[in-house]
């Protein structure tokens, strides 16, 4: 796609517009007209190459072929099988194993690029084609680990490129609602939050599988791999299950948080918190034996971060996965439901409490006879067809370009995802500081768990816990093989 100050599509318009004046009574037909109501140019479309197109990639694919705003020039996937209906849905699209080929090859064919892999490959190939200046659209969670959500963040802005994360919510009108209330001030300050979900619903806090089995022919097990440490292929791990071990995915929090949590981060305008701890449930192997499995995610938990607020209290936010949820509010009568049941926030001021369920929806004021009487003026955007529209919102502003009206109307740019992706995965920071062990002293078959117990402090700007050392490990993670940031 050539963009509008392109120096070849300046002399387009200069030889045009001088041939309409030296000819008289001729004029340029416009493009629409020639097309049709609705017809877009396909110069004037967004040209896609996607990277993960089975699952919730496909997923994306579809989503943003229904803008009929885009043309999808390359596509790219790991597995041939779980890639097939992307494949079948743009058959003229070149097709790609490896990422990093594909770029290769494709840099001049394309404006932009899709990632939807799992979690741990994220960063690096969303990296990737912002260094070439492609705009990127990148599934929730943005990244694995806190240091690569924050240079992620910081590439958008140094390479001036149109980003958004896969979080739709974002884009609906719920959470827009509920900022609108709460700047009319109808709970007054916010104290608490409380978000849950009932994920996973997936194999967690197990044994890592001791016998490992032939990969799928169709499967290319060693690029599926890539930056995670080698392991032989096992079984129950691809397609979906890989979300519960931590060289792979990012547990329920990694899943579902990015959802859940957005509406109050937004409501509240949150960034990075001060502190963080856990609670942890326990999978027991034996009678007073707890399992320590230390690769998988755990089955249960329950996270406390803090956010400072200059001159305010500090506000307490709470996460609990697994299916803990909150004490119900006693504004909620009894047969009332809590958010969508098995997930969901809830909002407490000094004035009020406001709920919601996954993606922000059905935003309720409690007690819940309050809401229909909520008169307040629309103060914020809304992008046309709600969380449907989250797609749409993405490629527009790539075709309007960075800095355009349409990008600031963007839902969920790395400049918010970013800070929202990082608190999220401080929740899994402290998860992991919890499993930790050293040797006892004095004897070397039993073991000490020293981050356990304690308030993980810590320093945003630094990236840094500033009183747990071990807790660092966890902020950033070794690539395997030549795969870097």
């Amino acid at each position: 796609m050539k963009s509008k100050d392109s120096s070849s599509g300046n002399s387009r318009r200069k030889f045009l517009k001088g041939s309409a004046l030296a000819a008289a009574g001729f004029y340029i037909v416009p493009r629409n007209v020639l097309g049709g109501p609705g017809f877009i140019a396909p110069s004037d479309k967004l040209r896609v190459a996607s990277i993960g197109v089975g699952g919730m990639g496909g997923s994306d694919v579809r989503g943003i072929t229904r803008t009929e705003k885009a043309d999808f020039i390359a596509l790219c996937d790991v597995d041939d099988s779980r890639a097939k209906a992307s494949r079948e849905l743009h058959p003229k699209a070149k097709y790609y194993k490896d990422f990093r080929e594909m770029l290769e090859k494709e840099e001049k064919n394309i404006d932009a690029v899709t990632v939807s892999t799992p979690d741990h490959t994220h960063a690096v190939a969303a990296m990737a084609a912002m260094k070439m200046g492609k705009h990127v659209y990148v599934q929730k969670p943005l990244a694995h680990d806190i240091y690569e959500a924050r240079m992620l963040t910081e590439a958008a802005k140094k390479y001036k490129v149109v980003t958004q994360m896969g979080n739709q919510g974002s884009s609906g009108d719920g959470v827009r609602q509920m900022v609108e209330w709460y700047d009319a001030g109808l709970i007054g300050e916010a104290t608490k939050v409380y978000s849950w979900t009932d994920r996973p619903v997936w194999p967690q806090g197990i044994q890592w599988p001791s016998e490992p089995v032939t990969p799928p022919t169709d499967l290319d097990w060693d690029l599926w791999l890539g930056t995670a440490p080698y392991k032989d292929y096992v079984g129950n791990l691809v397609p979906f299950n890989w979300r519960g071990w931590w060289d792979y995915g990012t547990g329920a929090l990694g899943d579902m948080a990015c959802h859940i949590m957005e509406p109050p981060f937004r409501v509240l305008g949150l960034g990075y918190p001060k502190s963080a701890e856990c609670s942890v449930g326990s999978v027991y192997v034996g009678e007073f034996k707890r399992g320590y499995f230390p690769e998988s995610c755990p089955p249960s938990s329950h996270i406390t971060l803090r956010f400072d607020r200059p001159s305010k209290e500090d506000l307490e936010f709470h996460w609990m996965d697994g299916g803990i949820q909150p004490t119900r509010p006693e504004e909620l009568a009894p047969n009332e439901q809590m958010g969508d049941g098995g997930n969901g926030v809830i909002i407490e001021g000094t004035k009020g409490k406001m709920m919601c369920s996954t993606y922000g929806k059905n935003p309720q004021l409690l007690p819940t006879s309050k809401t229909k009487d909520a008169n307040v003026p629309q103060t914020l955007y809304r992008v046309p067809g709600g969380d449907s529209g989250h797609y749409n919102n993405w490629v527009e502003a790539c075709i309007a370009g960075h800095g355009s009206e349409e990008y600031k109307n963007l839902s969920s740019p790395f400049s918010i995802a970013g800070p929202l992706t990082e608190s999220v995965l401080m929740g899994n920071l402290a998860i992991r500081s919890y499993d930790y062990r050293t040797p006892k002293p004095d004897n070397a078959a039993q073991f000490d768990y020293p981050g356990r117990g304690i308030k993980l402090l810590w320093d945003g700007k630094k990236m840094e816990i500033t009183n747990f050392e071990a807790a660092n490990q966890f902020v950033r993670r070794d690539y395997r093989g030549d795969y870097s940031l």
